[in-house]
């Protein structure tokens, strides 16, 4: 047991800070507020700093003082900034600690370190000391990735589920070390550009897949060390593949170590339930009109960003945080001053989120999960937007599934269904996303949704991924998705690995690989992916054969991409799609090719076109069809 015997007076807190952080513009408070170890007149010890404003005292406890709330008390700053701060001598790396709070009520609470570097693994509930000490070896990674920034590229995410992507028994995951070694293989071999981890921040309730939060600053303790975890970054970052983070600002859970209730008040909070309550997740909404809690949060961004060298944050449940009524019925919320329902707070907090970041960090990316008609979501701050890099593409995601599931002969009469994207496809900048929540719940599988035979099923899903890998904007597939997983995602369960036993699920996971590639590879796909200029139709009339024929248009220097989905299992032979100029073609990819166990109808060799327009184009070609299959042509220069 460390021995201590007072409370110094100490502070890392200039008046500047205390200005910002009470004009709510200090977006470095975690170098301030937390633990820290700092050496105070010879004597190495932590710096404690916690904003508890209500309290009527404060103190650290912990293992080094028996738990004894009255051993060591912190000093509450005389400026009325709300923080108590104070020096331990001898309190070091490692030690556990929470903070006992006397209520305005004379309640005793033990409250955990909003800003702690680590904390205890769950169900243990303390903060924990922590100096990080790592080494970072992306520095190439890292000056590619600045010298990028602004530029058109490629998105391709893998979104991953820590606890659940590969298990060695029902209650063991990877650790972050073997997440560095498989996973980082894996997401190479399968070419994606960028992984996107479900929160990894701590929380307690594992069913919550991460989405309830405890530990804003801190990974899990649950897959290991936080320099363990940015080795596993760094890992990725070596290999080339970016490191993309849920990131929850939208409410936190009710724990009685956490943020409710924080000083006996609702200090993060609405104390009103109607603002400050959320009844689909049973949590605490963020009272974004307070200075300290913008503070709070957008530090936090930054904090990632900063610390932990992540690529980008995909800002989870932007919905439920722009509207006052969301989820709620008549009467159950309160409209803002001008008597609508948009959270102009939350507004003003997003918007600056997304400056604070592209300020800070312009190489990085903010990605909104936004699903509704928000205007502007994705469109710059200065031009009224909210400022986010990029938005889900939920509308697309939607049309495209229930398309999918249905049977081919009644396709003819919902082609407006798969067609019907290309209306708005450029009025944010869109990721397409076939995310965890379209296999949970009772959704099943995505294959499980396919009509037919085995092999119509499997090749429903191949044109399903060809059409969302060159329809224009980003994309997202997750884990499990990219070979076929039969049945909806378990987070207690490893993914259904066993199934690449199987000839169907190794051509999926193939196809996915080469996919990934093609977008990547293929300027015509990613360069003009948010922009008009990026896409046209060919044909999108022949609803009679479920046919579309589009082309994808990079810039300049690019070689144009076209693109035909034959959308029922029948065949056609020697049909006729316009083409623009080019001496010849060359069909680059098929999703009917053996390799991925289709029937192998390929249109093989120079494709040469027929001086004759057709289609709006000054020239055709005529091919041959493979059923329920996406065809990719490349024009040779």
């Amino acid at each position: 047991m460390s021995q201590s015997t007072h409370t110094q007076s100490f502070s890392l807190l200039t008046d500047l800070d205390i200005h910002l952080f009470r004009e709510g513009k200090h977006y470095r408070l975690y170098d301030k507020l937390g633990s820290h170890i700092v050496e105070h007149n010879g004597v190495t010890g932590t710096y404690f700093a916690v904003w508890a404003p209500n309290g009527q005292s404060v103190s650290v406890i912990g293992n080094f003082n028996g738990w004894n709330r009255h051993a060591h008390p912190l000093n509450g700053r005389p400026d009325g900034s709300g923080i108590w701060e104070g020096f331990i001598p001898a309190i070091g790396h490692g030690e556990v600690y929470k903070y006992a709070i006397t209520a305005p009520s004379g309640r005793q609470l033990e409250k955990g370190d909003p800003f702690a570097r680590r904390w205890e693994n769950p169900p243990h509930t303390a903060s924990v000391v922590w100096k990080l000490d790592y080494k970072w070896k992306d520095k190439k990674w890292m000056a590619a990735r600045k010298k990028k920034a602004g530029k058109p590229q490629p998105y391709s995410v893998y979104e991953v589920h820590p606890g659940s992507w590969k298990k060695y028994a029902i209650d063991r995951s990877l650790s972050y070390l073997e997440m560095a070694d498989q996973l980082v293989a894996y997401v190479k071999e399968m070419n994606y550009t960028h992984v996107e981890f479900m929160p990894v921040m701590e929380h307690p309730y594992g069913p919550s897949w991460g989405y309830q939060l405890t530990g804003y600053f801190a990974p899990s303790a649950r897959f290991g060390t936080p320099e363990e975890y940015m080795q596993m970054v760094d890992s990725f970052h070596q290999a080339g593949i970016g490191v993309i983070l849920d990131w929850v600002p939208s409410h936190f859970p009710e724990d009685a170590h956490g943020l409710a209730d924080f000083d006996g008040t609702h200090l993060y909070d609405h104390s009103d339930p109607q603002k400050g309550f959320h009844p689909d997740w049973k949590s605490c909404i963020f009272n974004y009109g307070r200075h300290e809690v913008r503070n709070f949060l957008i530090s936090n961004a930054l904090f990632w960003l900063d610390v932990y060298h992540a690529d980008g944050l995909r800002v989870d449940a932007v919905a439920s945080m722009l509207y006052l009524d969301y989820s709620r019925e008549e009467g159950q919320w309160i409209p803002n001053e001008f008597g609508g329902n948009e959270n102009l707070e939350a507004i003003s907090f997003l918007k600056d989120f997304n400056v604070a970041v592209y300020q800070e960090f312009p190489d990085a990316v903010t990605i909104a999960e936004e699903s509704t008609s928000f205007s502007g979501v994705s469109a710059p701050v200065y031009a009224g937007g909210l400022g986010f890099g990029q938005k889900w593409m939920m509308g697309w995601m939607h049309d495209s599934l229930n398309y999918f599931a249905r049977n081919p002969i009644y396709r003819s009469f919902h082609q407006d269904d798969f067609t019907f994207s290309s209306v708005y496809a450029f009025s944010e900048n869109f990721m397409l996303p076939l995310s965890h929540d379209e296999v949970v719940h009772g959704k099943g599988s995505l294959i499980s949704r396919m009509p037919g035979d085995e092999w119509q099923r499997f090749a429903n899903l191949r044109t399903l991924y060809g059409y969302m890998m060159t329809h224009p904007g980003s994309k997202l597939m997750f884990m499990g998705g990219e070979f076929g997983q039969t049945t909806e995602w378990n987070f207690e369960q490893g993914l259904q690995w066993w199934l690449l036993d199987y000839e169907y699920h190794k051509g999926i996971k193939r196809l996915s690989a080469d996919l990934n590639k093609l977008y990547r590879d293929t300027p015509a796909l990613y360069e003009q992916q948010f922009s008009p200029e990026g896409f046209q139709w060919i044909d999108h009339g022949d609803h009679k054969n479920c046919v579309v024929v589009y082309l994808r248009k990079g810039l300049k220097k690019s070689k144009d991409i076209v693109v035909v989905c034959n959308l029922t299992p029948v065949v056609h032979e020697s049909y006729k799609i316009g083409i623009p100029g080019g001496k010849k073609w060359q069909e680059i990819l098929n999703t009917d090719a053996t390799q991925y166990c289709g029937s192998g109808r390929l249109n093989g060799g120079d494709l040469v076109p027929i001086k004759e327009g057709w289609q709006g184009q000054e020239q055709h070609l005529v091919l041959d069809l493979a059923p329920l299959a996406v065809m990719v042509l490349q024009m040779e220069r």
